[in-house]
């Protein structure tokens, strides 16, 4: 019988904030934190475009059994659109497929605003993450498919126009809910206002519920490499994970004893009384000495774990 394979990496948990830099994939950056700080796994909660900047949050250890409840959480962009182009990626690396001379002026940008706020219907760009049976739209773009993707529900919350820095650019402001494409914001309102337009910038400032001050640029952390003795590199590294509750502020929370903390561990339901019982809640978390322990349902005068934490 052959032995259990040992897990690769230190078992540590937590999320870094990561500002992840212009020309770097996301699926890159994980790998670099990952093997910066020595960790058993890592995940990232969204995935940020390798021409896009800013805010990627990503998970180590047991947090990423949070990236579900970061990854549903509105997010913050601010981003460049240029006009007179409609590109194959809708940003700065495709090819131009319509061009025009027509440039909008601020008063006719700001009267199309209300009509991209709310829930609105979107069709993501052909070079997205989004699955076409069984295949990634990207890879079938870049085999010289044009593909067909349905509209979907999306919401935003907020656009605002922050300026025009000249009359072939307008700057914006985006607040919005999950599966939000900028780049098809980009393309849209360039076909709405008869002039065409793809992002020439773009950079994510929020993701809920990190702000922007959390943000670590990834060449702070690369810094550290220089330090020779590993136990104090990583301890270094080590102050800048944010704890794994983080992600779950959105949700009830409830303090409980190392004895319940036990229970909740072995998979059992701990019993809430008194008038200060919380709630019946569909989900909410525990956690004891600042220890996340579970999270589960708060229902019939029970806390009933769904996943614990070690």
């Amino acid at each position: 019988m052959s032995k259990p394979r040992k897990p690769k990496g230190r078992p540590i948990s937590g999320w870094l904030i990561l500002d992840k830099p212009y020309d770097f994939g996301s699926t890159e950056a994980v790998s670099k934190i990952k093997w910066l700080f020595k960790a058993e796994k890592a995940g990232h909660a969204g995935t940020l475009d390798p021409l896009a900047s800013g805010m990627l949050p990503i998970a180590l250890g047991d947090a990423t059994k949070t990236v579900p409840y970061v990854m549903d959480g509105r997010k913050i962009y601010e981003f460049t659109v240029t006009w007179g182009e409609e590109r194959s990626t809708d940003d700065l690396e495709g090819e131009a497929l319509n061009t025009s001379d027509k440039r909008p002026d601020e008063e006719a940008i700001r009267a199309l605003l209300p009509d991209y706020t709310g829930v609105i219907r979107q069709v993501p760009p052909q070079f997205s993450a989004i699955k076409i049976d069984g295949n990634r739209a990207y890879d079938l773009a870049r085999d010289g498919e044009v593909i067909d993707i349905p509209a979907r529900e999306v919401e935003i919350h907020r656009l605002t126009l922050v300026g025009c820095p000249d009359t072939h650019s307008a700057r914006f402001e985006v607040e919005c809910g999950k599966g939000t494409y900028v780049r098809s914001l980009a393309r849209d309102m360039g076909r709405d206002l008869g002039c065409y337009g793809y992002i020439s910038d773009l950079r994510r400032t929020f993701v809920a519920p990190f702000a922007e001050e959390c943000m670590v640029p990834l060449a702070r952390l690369v810094e550290l490499e220089a330090i020779e003795d590993q136990a104090e590199r990583l301890e270094a590294l080590d102050a800048f994970l944010i704890d794994t509750s983080e992600a779950l502020s959105a949700l009830p929370h409830l303090a409980v004893s190392e004895d319940q903390a036990h229970r909740l561990k072995m998979g059992n339901p701990i019993i809430l009384r008194g008038r200060d019982a919380p709630l019946p809640a569909p989900e909410a978390y525990a956690t004891t000495r600042g220890r996340l322990i579970a999270i589960g349902e708060i229902a019939e005068g029970e806390f009933r774990p769904r996943r614990v934490f070690g």
